[in-house]
């Protein structure tokens, strides 16, 4: 195995130049942005170090190869040619799941048993077994994704997915995914000596993701990931990234963080997710209304994914919602407001047009992300 490797980090749409900057920020360079993913190349440290601190990204995938193909015979023979048996054992278990886009082998089922079959002649080959393959060990999950006859190759180091850090036990009818939640903190100019308030906490999501940046604590910090049980993977090379986890974390680092919601059962929620998240007395909590905001504060931040109200019985009462917090806010000049809603008439409602907009996905749903700067005072 090369010592550098291609690593892919996945994102959501519109967030790849967000997951960009956190892969430069732990100092890697000649980063490749491509819809739906961040791309670079590295040691094999990286994929610990991506696991653990990136915030926004989906998944971290290491590249076994890249070709063109537009037979079955081509996709057999090119995947046989690459070096499986240099990431997984012979008792490895791997399997391989599929996608296809405006490719010729658009059958998924096809491509991923031609994959599969193709690794298992490879591994026999490499680890000189000549039966079957007992598939006992640990997990190497292979995806095959075809893109315009374009195949790609790669193995999930993950395994959840990076927005499961581990301390949501308890969530609303619609969570915000911790992925997004983060990116909708690093769209901001926040600094963690400056109020943070969401006034729609939900089950906390942003508030504890806001805690988190602002100590510095990694967030796949207090979660296990499928590759620490690879055998190329060291668990020597673990230690070092939890090592360095910890030692740059600011537990020191004062904050006044806010998160508040109209349902008590919410706000209880929030304290419990914070509690596991080990963050439980760095974040206030309070029920209450949005247009109920106070604050003897001149400059601060509102971060919130408010309710869209697309069912129509709550249409009219979200409407009024987005009236009275928009009046309200009026009052506080100084601070920086971002909104995220599907709700297309915000800013008429808000009374006031953004400094900024940016279209995101929340989940399938089609959002944009109201930005309200707040004035120098």
């Amino acid at each position: 195995m090369n010592s550098y490797i291609t690593i892919i980090a996945t994102a959501a749409m519109g967030l790849e130049s967000i997951v960009a900057q956190e892969v430069k920020r732990l100092g890697y360079s000649e980063v490749n942005v491509e819809n739906g993913k961040v791309r670079f190349e590295a040691d094999i440290q990286a994929v610990i170090r991506c696991n653990l601190w990136l915030r926004s990204a989906d998944r971290v995938k290491i590249l076994i190869g890249e070709f063109e193909a537009t037979s079955y015979d081509e996709l057999f023979e090119q995947t046989k040619s690459l070096p499986w048996g240099d990431y997984i054992p012979e008792d490895g278990e791997f399997p391989v799941i599929g996608k296809s886009v405006k490719s010729k082998l658009y059958s998924v089922p096809d491509c991923q048993s031609i994959v599969k079959k193709a690794i298992v002649e490879k591994l026999k080959k490499q680890h000189g077994i000549a039966q079957w393959l007992p598939e006992t060990g640990s997990l190497y999950r292979v995806e095959v994704a075809l893109h315009k006859n374009k195949v790609e190759l790669t193995l999930d180091s993950s395994g959840s997915g990076l927005h499961k850090r581990g301390y949501r036990y308890q969530q609303g009818d619609a969570p915000l995914k911790e992925t997004l939640a983060a990116a909708l903190i690093q769209l901001t100019n926040w600094h963690p000596d400056q109020p943070f308030y969401d006034l729609f906490c939900g089950s906390g999501t942003i508030p504890i993701e806001a805690a988190l940046i602002g100590q510095n604590i990694a967030p796949g910090f207090n979660r296990s990931f499928v590759s620490e049980e690879w055998e190329w993977v060291s668990s020597e090379a673990w230690e070092r990234g939890l090592e360095e986890a910890e030692d740059l974390a600011n537990y020191d680092q004062p904050l006044a963080i806010y998160g508040s919601d109209i349902r008590h059962e919410m706000v209880e929620a929030s304290k419990t997710n914070a509690f596991e998240a080990g963050l439980g007395d760095l974040i206030q909590w309070k029920q209450m209304q949005a247009s109920d905001f106070a604050s003897d504060q001149s400059i601060g931040y509102i971060v919130s994914n408010p309710p869209y109200g697309e069912r129509l019985g709550d249409k009219k009462k979200i409407e009024e919602t987005y009236k009275q917090l928009g009046t309200v806010l009026r009052d506080y000049p100084g601070w920086s407001i971002y909104m995220l809603t599907a709700n297309e008439q915000f800013e008429s409602l808000f009374g006031q047009k953004a400094t900024k907009k940016r279209k995101l996905f929340n989940g399938f749903i089609k959002t944009d992300y109201y930005q309200y700067f707040g004035k120098r005072i």
